[in-house]
Order: structure tokens, then C-alpha cells, then sequence
């Protein structure tokens, strides 16, 4: 066996093999999903705005000339500030099933985060939220949605293995959408009345940007003091919505007003894609589109995915979130859609796990986020 060596990326090409070796390793699974190509250019290049509060290095493990493992070591030193911690992350992790390649990955961290402070080695998990985040430990059966980690068991076998321990879970869930409306949403004109909110409609992009600008900062008080959360900037906000606002179906999207025209509630969802964009291997130019256009029409696709949901603290029990659900049911009822896959939500998060439990949802996968002192 030829020996082991981990090196840094450095230039296009390297960046390109890093971004790439998913690609290999996960060619004979049909439940990994990848990420879209020019997504990971954007993150894992010199102009993803976190960089302006985090620190990154990329490393390939390599048995010769052939790629075996990647990593992303990154400091949040946002995070790490608010939480009072010098933790080092790890992220973009993927290596063959050998436990010597793991092994070099997670030590090669390891010492670049002590060389930089670190006390403590956390993930995965990205930049800030809106990464990837958490190993998959439950669930492998089923195809993940393409916006969060599949990988193969052996990952968090080979973590434990290591010395590591749960940090923090989150469940992913799926629920049902019949027909007709649940007896609860009986009570949607009494909320509206009492609370002073109500469903915004968007019919514009100009509007759904301006709303979507506005989600990020009901997003930023919603999730600050949830698990490792860093605020998001100004200029990390822009990107978003440039990036993903043009795309979602005002349909599957709801936002919540008050009186005073404010956003003070949102769920992002859309149609489940994953199939699609394993087929184009996460490249939608040249030729990738023709395979994730057509799931992107819910009338031939049946089910969604949630992406993000957040509330403002203060209007948590105003019944905004009722409001939301009523208002995609019932576009759901019209489109066809029979199942949504919920977003990834932290087990502890006792509210958001009660929130969608008159419509009884059932487990799907499971994601961790482990933790160990250095």
C-alpha cells in the first residue's frame, strides 16, 4: 500500500479535485446527493463573505496520485467569540472506507486549529448555518434531500472510534398533506384578528427580494441563540438573496406581516430535486438542467422540501406559524403536493419540534454534529 500523505489545496485545479471527490466516492449510491458544483466554487473560494470573520485551509488525503479524503479546518471566530470557545470545525469531510485516511484528516485539523488557539474540534458544520452541517447517523435508507450530508455509516463510526461524542443532534421528519385541511386551521382568521398578522402575498421578484432580504434578519433573531449559530452579514444576506431568491416558487414560499408591514415569519420550501441533481452531478450547465427542470414542477412532483422556517421570538405564540401552514396546505392542495421533508432541526429545540405535530410527523434521518477536547 502506498503511503499516505494529506496536503493543502492550492490553485483551480486542486480546488476543482476537492470539490470533485464526492463525485467518485459516491458513484454506485443512489441516496447521496451532491451539491451544486458552482455553490461549493462560491464557498470554498477566496470570495465567500465569511471569510471575513473565519479562517479556512483545505487538505486532500492522497495514496499516491489518487485522491482518498478532504477536509475544510475552519475557525468561526464569530462563533467562537459569541459562545466564549476557541473551537476549530471540520467540514467537507469525505474520505474511503479505511480508517487510517479518517484518521490523518481529522489529526491534520487537529493541529492546525491548536496551531491557531483551538481547544476544542467540532463538526462537521460549514461556515455559518446556511452550510451543510451534521453527520448522518440514522436514516441511510432513504435519499437525502440535496441540501444537507449523506455519507456512509462507516463516517461516524470511525469518528466515535477517534475519541469523539454527540455534541448535538439534529431529526429530520417528513409530513403528509391530505386533501383537506387539519380542524386546527379553523382558528387561522381568529389568530390574524387577535394578532394583527397576516400572509403576505408576493406577485413580484422585486417583492420577494425585498422580503427575502427581510428573512435573513427575521432569521438572525430567530436562530441566535441556537446551537454554534453566528449572525449573518450584511454582505453574506445580499449574496443569498441574490443567489436563491430568483428561484423559489412564491407558491411554496410563505411570509407573515404585522400590521406595520413588517416580516415576522417565513417558511421556505420547494420541490424535491435530489434525484434530479445527482443526475447532473450537481452541474446545471451544460446539460444538468434537463434532468432538475422537470422535478422543478410540483404538478409531476409530488413532494418538497422545507429549507428554512424562522420567527421572531416575539410572535412564537401568535399563531404565525399556523397562518404559514394553512397558507401552504392549501397551495399544496392545488399544486398536488402529498409530503414535505422538514429541514433539519436541532432535537432540543423544543419548539420547533412541537410545531408541525397536529400533522404527526414521522422520522426520516438523523444528523450529529460531534465534539471532542484537543
Amino acid at each position: 500500500m502506498q503511503n499516505l500523505t494529506i496536503v493543502p489545496v492550492q490553485g483551480k485545479k486542486m480546488l476543482r479535485q476537492f470539490i470533485n471527490f464526492p463525485l467518485d466516492l459516491y458513484r454506485d449510491c443512489d441516496k447521496w446527493v451532491p451539491s451544486f458544483e458552482d455553490d461549493e466554487y462560491k464557498s470554498l473560494g477566496d470570495d465567500n463573505p465569511s471569510l471575513a470573520f473565519c479562517e479556512r485551509e483545505l487538505f486532500l488525503a492522497m495514496r499516491g496520485k489518487r485522491i482518498v479524503g478532504r477536509v475544510a479546518a475552519i475557525i468561526n471566530n464569530a462563533a467562537n467569540k459569541k459562545w466564549n470557545e476557541n473551537t476549530v470545525r471540520f467540514g467537507w469531510i469525505d474520505f474511503v472506507e479505511d480508517f487510517e485516511v479518517a484518521k490523518a484528516l481529522i489529526d491534520t485539523v487537529v493541529e492546525w486549529g491548536k496551531a491557531r488557539g483551538a481547544q476544542k474540534i467540532k463538526g462537521p458544520l460549514g461556515f455559518t448555518d446556511m452550510d451543510r452541517e451534521g453527520l448522518l447517523v440514522d436514516g441511510f435508507e432513504n435519499e437525502s434531500p440535496f441540501t444537507v450530508i449523506y455519507n456512509f455509516p462507516y463516517y461516524g463510526e470511525y469518528l466515535e472510534r477517534m475519541g469523539f461524542s454527540k455534541d448535538a443532534d439534529w431529526t429530520q421528519r417528513f409530513i403528509e398533506f391530505a386533501d383537506e385541511l387539519p380542524p386546527m386551521m379553523k382558528y387561522a382568521d381568529l389568530v390574524e384578528g387577535r394578532f394583527g398578522v397576516r400572509i403576505y402575498r408576493a406577485k413580484t421578484l422585486k417583492q420577494m427580494a425585498r422580503r427575502g432580504r427581510e428573512m435573513f434578519d427575521v432569521l438572525n433573531a430567530a436562530f441566535s441563540g441556537l446551537y454554534e449559530y453566528s449572525k449573518l452579514t450584511d454582505d453574506q444576506i445580499d449574496g443569498y438573496v441574490k443567489q436563491y431568491v430568483p428561484v423559489l416558487n412564491k407558491d411554496m414560499v410563505a411570509f407573515v406581516v404585522n400590521e406595520q408591514d413588517q416580516l415576522v415569519a417565513f417558511t421556505v420550501t420547494m420541490p424535491h430535486i435530489s434525484s434530479g441533481v445527482r443526475k447532473a452531478r450537481g452541474r446545471i450547465f451544460p446539460f444538468g438542467w434537463m434532468h432538475i427542470l422537470p422535478q422543478l414542477n410540483p404538478r409531476r412532483n409530488h413532494i418538497a422540501e422545507g429549507l428554512l422556517i424562522g420567527v421572531l421570538p416575539e410572535y412564537q405564540a401568535k399563531g404565525a406559524a399556523l397562518l404559514m401552514l394553512k397558507y401552504l396546505h392549501e397551495n399544496y392542495i392545488k399544486l398536488g403536493i402529498k409530503r414535505l421533508l422538514l429541514n433539519p432541526q436541532l432535537e432540543d429545540n423544543h419548539k420547533v419540534q412541537t410545531l408541525f405535530g397536529d400533522y404527526n410527523p414521522q422520522p426520516y434521518q438523523r444528523r450529529r454534529s460531534y465534539a471532542k477536547e484537543i
